[in-house]
């Protein structure tokens, strides 16, 4: 059940991030739309005003006007700036917000009637702008400023203006931080699941370089051994070609296993594997194992460290004879891979094929970080995740050494989401490539 839900996660993930990565935006923008426009329209209910001072019924109708045009202007200069977040948190937004409080004010009292509806679109505008813990203090406020205006013109009627101011501002905010909440969980979502797809497409990457190197290189090893036999011991010939058979199998079924991510390593195969590779490639392998039974998350990453030593020791090293010791303690384990080979030699002319000439030898610090290519410095950063350490480099007696060590019970593992990580294929002869 376990791995079921991991798969639908990924695929949910992969589903959403596709949707995104095609339309460059959510498929669905939920609320109103984040502009000044949705709250434009509620400007009609300064119609009434309008319409008197149309039709004359206003005293001094220049001063009126003027109120109006006022009032309308930084109205929309205030609700558009609601909906960018630096704009609304801007003192000059703050400075308009109150200059129409004060010509709302100054028409309330000057005219009465009608012109009072301008209070609930104050509370609106007000609403758009304050959020947090001032929005209360700040609409009770505003709707008993509303009242006391509107009890002096109109007497009893003025609880309906305070109603409504109080109603507007804190609906309008409730509404608008909602919506904006929403935003930001929906482009956190998004950003996560572009994650999980640059993760899910890092760890592929990874298990296919590492079994893939593996898996080429033995098949390659034995075919070359087969070829030498061919002529003169047929029957050794076709066991190696058996082995070959056997090897193509093993890797399709790793490699499917790989693809749904529940590759489960296991140290002993791993162990068994590098033998058989190491002897096809005519190197002696001496392999030794003790110390306490292992987790699986430990097994799989030594599994990893040694697939990648071997293949190593095999394509690049030269050697006669190949160490494998696995080493445990009730607290941490150790496994090291040391051959007696030509270790990692000098660097090659820059117009020569990479792998026609060797490389310069790392500084002792650069083999204790983990060495050049995808495939050591891969198995580093997977054991530094796990609480462990890989290092790589120079032999004590010549040759090359590859020493990780990691506790019997690694932290839970994270994955690196460098995607350029996963593509660098410039490796180092020696190292993984």
């Amino acid at each position: 059940m376990s791995r079921m839900s991991t798969a639908s996660c990924r695929l949910d993930a992969w589903r959403s991030a596709r949707a995104v990565g095609k339309t460059g935006k959510s498929p669905e923008e939920p609320g109103p739309p984040p502009n000044g426009f949705s709250l434009l329209p509620w400007l009609l209910m300064g119609m009434g005003a309008f319409s008197n001072l149309f039709q004359g019924k206003t005293p001094n109708p220049w001063i009126g006007g003027l109120g109006i045009v006022a009032f309308n202007s930084l109205y929309i200069g205030v609700v558009f700036r609601a909906f960018v977040k630096e704009a609304r948190e801007a003192r000059s937004t703050r400075v308009m917000l109150i200059s129409l409080g004060v010509v709302t004010c100054t028409l309330a009292i000057a005219y009465g009637g009608s012109w009072l509806l301008f209070f609930p679109l104050l509370g609106l505008a007000t609403g758009a702008i304050v959020r947090g813990r001032w929005l209360g203090r700040t609409g009770i406020g505003l709707s008993v400023l509303a009242g006391l205006v509107s009890a002096v013109r109109d007497g009893w009627d003025a609880v309906n203006i305070a109603y409504g101011t109080f109603i507007s501002t804190m609906v309008t905010a409730a509404i608008l931080s909602l919506s904006e909440a929403v935003r930001e969980l929906r482009a956190a979502r998004e950003e996560l699941a572009r994650r999980a797809v640059e993760k899910e497409r890092l760890r592929f990457s990874r298990d296919l370089h590492d079994l893939l190197g593996h898996t080429l290189s033995v098949i390659v090893v034995k075919s070359e051994a087969a070829r030498r036999l061919a002529h003169r011991d047929l029957d050794a010939a076709l066991v190696q070609v058996g082995d070959i058979e056997s090897v193509g199998r093993q890797a399709l079924t790793e490699i499917r296993e790989a693809v749904t991510g529940y590759r489960e390593g296991s140290l002993a195969m791993e162990l068994d594997r590098a033998r058989s590779a190491l002897g096809a490639a005519g190197i002696d392998p001496v392999v030794r194992q003790s110390g306490p039974p292992l987790t699986a998350q430990t097994e799989a990453l030594l599994g990893w460290v040694i697939r990648e030593a071997v293949t190593n020791a095999v394509r690049h090293s030269g050697a006669s004879r190949c160490e494998i010791s696995v080493e445990g303690s009730s607290e941490r384990v150790r496994a090291r891979v040391l051959d007696d080979g030509r270790g990692i030699p000098s660097a090659p002319p820059s117009s020569a094929p990479p792998s026609s000439a060797p490389c310069p030898s790392p500084s002792p610090s650069s083999s204790a970080a983990g060495i050049g290519g995808t495939g050591l410095k891969g198995l580093t950063e997977r054991l530094a995740a796990a609480g462990g350490s890989l290092e790589a480099g120079p032999g004590p007696r010549g040759g090359f050494l590859v020493t990780a060590e990691l506790p019997v019970e690694p932290a839970e593992l994270t994955e690196v989401t460098d995607p350029a990580e996963a593509t660098d294929s410039a490796a180092l002869p020696g190292t993984a490539a």
